[in-house]
């Protein structure tokens, strides 16, 4: 039996996919087996508007780049601790993959591995048929079989790819898609990814047994981390953002649970604890190290790979001057640090200061004192201490409020043709997390190409959430000016987040809760193309 993210009934009820192979290309062809027909038919993978919107996004003449990603078990260090893993071609990260703007990758991914897989491009506007979700738009890659993923990549930005079959991505299934704009001539010569990860496979734990010893602590009685259809008011905490304090009837009860300015994701921040926190797949005992040299203005890629844990992040002795968002530029602005969920990625261009070893700290966020860490090294000396603690990790912390879209990545001025409420619902108590959609459960938002859709993420748990959505990116509306373009945003717990989407990528695209474990246990729903 597959495992997968996409488990709960009503998708297997809603969609039935089958997929003729061909030329190493999927080609799905939709079929609906619900109870009931429906008035209108979806638009499949395998729809002649998929192949329309891709070819729409080729350039004549573009570059092809070539990789293999061999998925394989594999044995690292941690810490002077030998694990055993899965990664793609023996390294965690992954290969780091580039190309420009315009340019095609080819990817064959090769599964020797015990159980299926899928590979996700996480971020990237690419042809439906490629976006790597099991049994949705393709079928899984058995085991000893291979799979080419061939899609243009027509943005520039930070990306990241990795495995979409069940808790794989809690392994080492992952690895950095880097997408260079050639035009862009005001970008540091420079650039560093920051790859940051929680790890506790091979330690005792598989990913699998994570997820079964949460489900199994799980008892049968709900409790107040589901609100249910309890209203909710503007505090007016941030643009683009409300929440309400719940419980008593002046909200004591479970104020100190609620987002503050210090804890913006509230006080319950991770299901679990992890042994590790990697960059770049390392801990901070013995730590990834760059060469800089003092004064040298660097861009940091950062990307959060994480399963569970959120990191704020930040550079000792230096601001960080943001400068996009999740693959989507924005107007620079200058921070100490920047909270980035799972899912998300920020580009930061840093000044480095002059001294002989920085350090680049990413710390659990919440009430953890656990840390990842980087090095960048100007010069000789020792290594900064794992449990370094910088400065400006208490100083300015980044919002989405604080972030605008630049006037070319922002979406034309237009009312949406349709708003979707999206409950996210669940509770600890029963490990049983979900989503409704305008009160229905079927988890479906139905679209038609062309629309701009308005999507209200509405966070009914006591929990936040990274919500991710496929295919696409969305707007945050903050205000009056345009807020900042991103396929992931965090959703604090008890508060509303509103986007808006341009229905321009025809296909089925999944929309989900990037905690893996999350969406596992049901936190999912469909962005679904109709003709």
């Amino acid at each position: 039996m597959i495992k997968r993210w996409f488990t709960p009934r009503w998708l297997v009820a809603l969609i039935a996919v089958a997929l003729v192979a061909g030329a190493g290309v999927g080609i799905g062809l939709w079929a609906n087996a619900a109870s009931k027909p429906r008035s209108t038919a979806l638009v499949g993978p395998g729809d002649r508007a998929v192949a329309t919107a891709e070819a729409a996004r080729q350039k004549e003449g573009a570059g092809v780049r070539n990789v293999t990603l061999t998925a394989a078990p594999t044995t690292l260090r941690l810490d002077g601790r030998k694990v055993t893993t899965w990664a793609f071609n023996n390294t965690v990260p992954g290969p780091e993959i580039r190309a420009n703007a315009g340019d095609v990758i080819r990817a064959r991914v090769v599964n020797r591995l015990s159980e299926p897989l899928t590979v996700h491009w996480h971020g990237i506007a690419l042809r439906n048929d490629m976006d790597g979700v099991p049994d949705v738009t393709q079928k899984a890659i058995k085991p000893g079989g291979a799979f080419v993923y061939r899609f243009t990549v027509s943005d520039p930005g930070t990306f990241f790819y990795h495995s979409h079959v069940g808790t794989q991505l809690d392994r080492g299934l992952y690895g950095p898609l880097i997408v260079n704009d050639p035009k862009d001539t005001t970008a540091p010569r420079r650039d560093i990814t920051v790859m940051l990860d929680d790890w506790i496979d091979g330690t005792g734990r598989t990913p699998d047994k994570v997820l079964d010893d949460l489900r199994s602590g799980a008892t049968k009685s709900d409790d107040s981390s589901d609100m249910g259809s309890m209203d909710m008011s503007d505090m007016g905490s941030m643009p683009g953002m409300s929440s309400s304090s719940m419980g008593t009837s002046d909200g004591s009860e479970m104020s100190g649970m609620m987002p503050t300015k210090n804890n913006p994701l509230g006080s319950d921040v991770t299901d679990l604890a992890y042994p590790y926190y990697l960059v770049n797949g390392r801990p901070a005992t013995d730590p990834a190290t760059f060469k800089v040299t003092p004064g040298e203005r660097i861009r940091l890629r950062i990307i959060n790979a994480a399963s569970e844990t959120p990191f704020r992040v930040a550079v000792g002795g230096s601001r960080l001057t943001v400068t996009a968002t999740d693959g989507f530029p924005v107007r620079p602005v200058t921070t100490d640090t920047v909270l980035v969920g799972m899912g998300e990625r920020y580009d930061a261009v840093v000044t480095v200061p002059r001294t002989g070893a920085v350090p680049l700290v990413a710390k659990v966020e919440g009430e953890s004192t656990q840390s990842a860490m980087a090095v960048l090294r100007t010069g000789t000396g020792a290594n900064p201490m794992p449990d370094t603690k910088v400065k400006e990790l208490n100083g300015r912390l980044l919002t989405y409020a604080d972030l605008r879209a630049t006037q070319a990545a922002a979406l034309p001025t237009r009312q949406p043709d349709r708003t979707y409420t999206v409950d996210l619902t669940g509770n600890m108590s029963t490990y049983k997390w979900g989503t409704t959609t305008n009160g229905k459960k079927d988890g479906t938002l139905t679209v038609r190409q062309g629309q701009r859709i308005r999507l209200v993420l509405d966070n009914r748990t006591m929990m936040w959430h990274p919500i991710h959505l496929h295919g696409h990116t969305f707007q945050v509306v903050t205000g009056s000016t345009p807020g900042p373009r991103k396929d992931t945003v965090i959703v604090p717990p008890m508060s509303r987040v509103t986007v808006d989407v341009d229905a321009n990528n025809p296909g089925q695209w999944a929309l989900h809760c990037h905690n893996i474990y999350h969406a596992e246990a049901g936190m999912l729903a469909m962005l679904s193309y109709v003709k």
